[in-house]
């Protein structure tokens, strides 16, 4: 059994409602459905969630939302006419617009509101039972979600062997107020969802062909990644890469179900699997899984003769930074220098301030921050048993001319980071995908 999640992008308009219906008629396997709000259907078009959350504020404020509500309405309206459902939408969209002008409606209830119309519709359209997540997703007091008593009654609603719709994004507190997940939340509610009903794998369709190996702002047409594990994932994710949240796909991971990443205007591709770890090589030449950053860091950079023989230089350093709640990303040093790399706008208002209390409590021969640095790193599992990788990295982004201003690579060679200038970024980037992908 295989449980699937379609994004905003997905369930823009009727047509894709169309070709998520092929798409699940396509395999049988595929019962379960969690579904986000509508999502643009051109690049000036907006986003259903973004629309509630602006008609909240108007309220909020005391001005009239009754021109945005009114947009809100005729997209779904428009699906339900497009699509001919025997599904009457309106009398619901009216009684949640009287609530409104009462101020009846919390936030968190208003913005839902976008996935649970999308599930109405899609249940509808498919002739799938229509499981309202405030039915199952049951959150503690503190915000964090009971998963055993979610799993329990999930369990207790599907119908084994039927479809059923779901919204994602939202679920309920234990007084029954409805409650939100972070933006991105209906990938959470897939990945529970997946998890409580043991599926064989957890699809999550998008609107690109998987998880792909480089920015496509960057690099032109990247190929997605065949394979990746939860642990590449997570470098590519806190180095920048715009992938699946570390919260989205915990419970799947807790169960060790296979995340597949697909194309809902694709469905052919296979799209980018997501394990634990994989059997065997999928593409045996090639060492790199993913090549991301992110700009603007900078680098503070002490040296003191005799540091390696004396204790506690790099805790003073830190404990600078942490009085003043700064979070360090890379650490990298030599014998004698000991350098810490964290985002620019971390510091610059307290800048001075650190580097006097850094001076005065490690009492370095030298002290420098350097500015204006990206941070590109380079990912993959198999790294660790290629000899010289480094070595080749390196001398492909110096035969470009791009001067590497900080190396640090992890003990279990998942990844090379290597800082260089700002203005080297989108570079650095292409001359590893060229070097190293495309080959």
């Amino acid at each position: 059994m295989k449980v699937v999640k379609f994004g905003g992008s997905s369930m823009a308009d009727a047509g894709q409602y169309r070709k998520i219906r092929e798409i699940l008629l396509a395999d049988p396997d595929r019962k379960v459905v969690i579904v986000s709000a509508a999502g643009k259907r051109y690049s000036g078009d907006h986003k259903l969630t973004d629309l509630l959350y602006l008609c909240y504020s108007h309220v909020k404020y005391g001005v009239d939302c009754s021109r945005i509500f009114k947009m809100i309405m005729s997209r779904y309206l428009d699906i339900q006419s497009d699509l001919d459902l025997d599904l009457n939408l309106e009398p619901e969209l009216k009684a949640l617009k009287k609530r409104i002008d009462a101020k009846e409606v919390s936030r968190e209830e208003l913005v839902s509101r976008g996935e649970y119309f999308s599930a109405k519709l899609m249940a509808a359209y498919l002739g799938f039972q229509f499981i309202d997540a405030a039915d199952w997703v049951k959150f503690n007091m503190d915000g964090t979600v009971n998963q055993e008593e979610s799993y329990n009654a999930l369990r207790g609603r599907v119908t084994p062997g039927a479809g059923a719709v779901i919204p994602g994004f939202y679920g309920a507190m234990p007084d029954g107020t409805i409650h939100t997940f972070s933006r991105g939340g209906s990938d959470i509610t897939g990945s529970l969802a997946a998890a409580a009903l043991d599926a064989d794998v957890y699809e999550n369709w998008t609107d690109v062909s998987g998880i792909l190996m480089a920015d496509p702002r960057i690099v032109d047409d990247p190929q997605a990644i065949p394979e990746v594990t939860y642990d590449e994932l997570r470098e590519l994710s806190y180095s920048g890469a715009q992938v699946l949240h570390e919260d989205s796909i915990f419970p799947v991971r807790e169960k060790n179900i296979p995340v597949n990443i697909r194309n809902t205007n694709d469905p052919q591709a296979p799209g980018t699997m997501i394990k634990e770890n994989f059997e065997g090589d999928h593409d045996p030449d090639r060492f790199i899984t993913g090549i991301t950053g992110k700009k603007d860091f900078s680098i503070i950079s002490l040296s003191k003769r005799g540091m390696s023989n004396q204790v506690g230089v790099l805790y003073k350093v830190l404990k600078v930074l942490v009085r003043h709640k700064i979070s360090v990303d890379y650490v990298p040093n030599g014998i004698d220098n000991v350098s810490v790399v964290l985002p620019t706008r971390a510091i610059e208002k307290e800048l001075y301030t650190i580097m006097a209390e850094i001076k005065q409590e490690a009492e370095p021969d030298t002290l420098e921050v350097h500015h204006n640095i990206a941070v590109v790193a380079a990912v993959g599992r198999k790294m660790a048993f290629r000899p010289g990788i480094s070595g080749k990295i390196f001398a492909a982004l110096g035969e470009s001319g791009i001067n590497i201003r900080m190396i640090n690579q992890g003990p279990d060679e998942l990844n090379i980071i290597f800082g260089v200038d700002n203005k080297d970024f989108e570079a650095a980037i292409k001359v590893l995908y060229n070097s190293f992908v495309t080959k």
